[in-house]
C-alpha cells in the first residue's frame, strides 16, 4: 500500500520495478500507476517469475498498465527508453547499487526510488546504502514497514 500511496500522492507516471517474483508488488504499483494514467516496467530474470506475474496482472486486469519483461535487469534497462520518476528495486540484493547505477541517469528530478529488505539485508547492500544516505543528490529515509518481519524500505528522493 505504501508504494501505492507514494506513486499516487507524485502523480508518478512512469516506473520500473526490479524483481516481479509472483507479482505482488507489481499489483499494487499497478494500480497507483493506472490512478495517474502511468506505465510501470517490471523486470524478472526468471522466465517462470514473468509467467506467474503476466498471469497476476491478467487476473485484476492490470497487464495494459504494467509490462512485465523477461531478463537481467542490468541488460534489460538500458533498452527501456525514457526517463523514469519512480522505482522499486526487490531484486538481489547485493546487487542494488549495479540495478540503481543502471537507472540513475534515467532518473527524473523529484524520483522516487524505494529499496526493500533494507533492515534485513542491509549488510549485502551496504554500498548502495551508503551512496543513497551521502548522494548530495539524494535524500533517504529508512522506514520499518513490518514488525511481523522485523525489516524495512529505503525511500529515497532525487533532488537532482
Amino acid at each position: 500500500m505504501v508504494l501505492r500511496i507514494l506513486i499516487e500522492s507524485r502523480g508518478a507516471k512512469r516506473g520500473i520495478e526490479v524483481g516481479a517474483a509472483q507479482g505482488f508488488g507489481a499489483i499494487n504499483i499497478g494500480i497507483g500507476f493506472e490512478r495517474t494514467g502511468g506505465h510501470l516496467y517490471s523486470l524478472d530474470i526468471s522466465p517462470k517469475a514473468v509467467e506467474e506475474t503476466r498471469s497476476n496482472l491478467k487476473q485484476v486486469a492490470l497487464e495494459n498498465t504494467v509490462t512485465v519483461i523477461e531478463g537481467d535487469a542490468l541488460k534489460t534497462v538500458p533498452s527501456i527508453e525514457g526517463e523514469f520518476d519512480f522505482v522499486f528495486i526487490d531484486a538481489v540484493k547485493s546487487d542494488y547499487m549495479k540495478y540503481f547505477k543502471a537507472i540513475e541517469a534515467k532518473l527524473k528530478r523529484g524520483a522516487v526510488i524505494v529499496a526493500d529488505n533494507v533492515i534485513v539485508s542491509g549488510h549485502a547492500m551496504e554500498d548502495f546504502l551508503t551512496y543513497i544516505r551521502t548522494s548530495p543528490s539524494c535524500e533517504t529515509v529508512i522506514v520499518r514497514a513490518s514488525l511481523e518481519k522485523n525489516d524495512g524500505m529505503a525511500v529515497t528522493y532525487k533532488l537532482r
